[in-house]
């Protein structure tokens, strides 16, 4: 294979507050937890429904529009990529973790906050551009 793709479609609803901080040089991250539910029913018949925990990261202006229109319990859709984050715990373990780099989001509802504007329904960050069909590599 030529390529790769990495690319990741999620709904779900935020698990807790965006939590904004802003690095070294002032650039804005902000770091969330999705919930994904999927509904299916199992070898009996039964409707079942599983949740799966998603850590996601923003970064620039996308990161700061999701911390001022999004709160804990709020629906989201993301577009975003994979990131595999390595590191050693105070006993010298190697742990790993998959982290979903937030690249677009768009608001689900339509509930709005308070005095803020009504927010656009797609947000795409500025450092992140749309692929077209030529751009697809197979």
């Amino acid at each position: 294979m030529a390529g790769s793709v990495n690319k990741v479609f999620l709904m779900g609803n935020l698990t807790r507050d965006v939590q904004l901080k802003h690095t070294a040089n002032n650039t804005a991250v902000a770091n969330l937890g999705l919930a994904v539910n999927r509904r299916y029913r199992n070898n009996s018949g039964e409707m079942q429904e599983e949740t799966t925990f998603v850590d996601c990261e923003a970064w620039g202006r996308t990161a700061e529009t999701m911390a001022k229109y999004l709160g804990k319990g709020r629906p989201v859709f993301i577009e975003g990529r994979l990131r595999l984050d390595e590191w050693q715990d105070r006993d010298g373990n190697r742990r790993s973790k998959l982290v979903v780099v937030i690249e677009t989001f768009s608001f689900v509802d339509s509930r709005g906050g308070g005095d803020t504007k009504k927010p656009e329904s797609t947000y795409q960050s500025s450092a992140s551009s749309k692929a077209t069909p030529d751009d697809i590599p197979f």
